[in-house]
């Protein structure tokens, strides 16, 4: 296994990559803009895993830092998935100072469930006190906010 490196150092993100991958790979935010991806990494606890200066991994917290986060945008690149990129990412999300006190965490999923119980999330615990407004389609049908 390569030896990898995980940074919270915004400037080290290749974020064309980050915005080839969310685009064109992802199944939650096709078609979404290089504005967009930019503004959201520019507001976020962003981290990138590296191989070398190649970067492998990607993740951002969204956060007040103080009371409440949501972890979106997980990211290893099929090149790289199975040598536990995902889970460095993890503990060191869980371990920034950002998010080490917040009172609530949230993140979604359709598939990784297994991999985020094991850092301690849990299905919602009273799912009826949480409301949202949620656009699936925001960025594939052209209504996404443009800059």
């Amino acid at each position: 296994m390569p030896l990898i490196d995980i940074s919270d150092d915004k400037l080290r993100l290749d974020v064309i990559k980050i915005h080839h991958f969310l685009t064109s790979e992802s199944s939650w935010a096709k078609g979404i803009s290089f504005a967009t991806v930019s503004t959201s990494i520019e507001h976020s606890v962003c981290f990138g895993a590296y191989s070398g200066e190649e970067q492998v991994g990607f993740c951002r917290i969204i956060t007040d830092h103080a009371t409440f986060a949501n972890l979106v945008d997980v990211i290893v690149w099929p090149a790289y998935r199975g040598q536990g990129i995902s889970k460095r990412l993890l503990e060191a999300v869980l371990s920034h100072r950002s998010v080490k006190h917040v009172r609530r965490f949230t993140l979604a999923t359709t598939d990784a469930h297994g991999l985020y119980k094991k850092f301690g999330f849990t299905p919602l615990s009273n799912a009826n006190t949480l409301m949202e407004i949620y656009k699936p389609h925001i960025y594939a049908d052209g209504s996404e906010r443009n800059k």
